[in-house]
């Protein structure tokens, strides 16, 4: 089981509570909910590693790193405006290794149904 810790907001933007469950999702390795949530031509930018664009390689990425997933995730702040929005945080793995990650978002469109970019920043400690 993953223990989550978000640091509380305003409680009032959806686009701010779908980027919680977005991450949760991915610390939890729920694949279903992922690619369920952006777009067929998902562009995801690892900065420093590698870059994943469509749908089927964001898919099969995902299948290659599920295998160890998070015990914990701390999600310090999340931001949304516009079409935009940014995570950052904490995520301790299974495995013990912890690691600080800093994700950006652009979303479809302003109403934020799906995403449609996402650019990570993420530093093992």
């Amino acid at each position: 089981m993953t223990k989550i810790i978000s640091s509380p907001n305003c409680g009032n933007s959806p686009k701010m509570e779908f980027l919680k469950q977005f991450n949760i999702a991915f610390a939890k390795g729920d694949i279903a909910f992922l690619i369920e949530n952006v777009t067929d031509d998902i562009v995801w930018n690892i900065i420093g590693d590698k870059t994943i664009e469509g749908i089927e390689v964001f898919a099969e990425e995902l299948e290659k790193i599920q295998s160890v997933k998070a015990s914990e995730l701390i999600l310090d702040q999340i931001l949304s405006h516009g079409k935009e929005g940014a995570a950052n945080g904490w995520m301790t793995m299974e495995n013990g290794m912890r690691y600080a990650f800093s994700d950006f978002y652009l979303f479809q469109s302003a109403k934020g149904e799906k995403l449609k970019e996402i650019t990570s920043y993420c530093i093992k400690l």
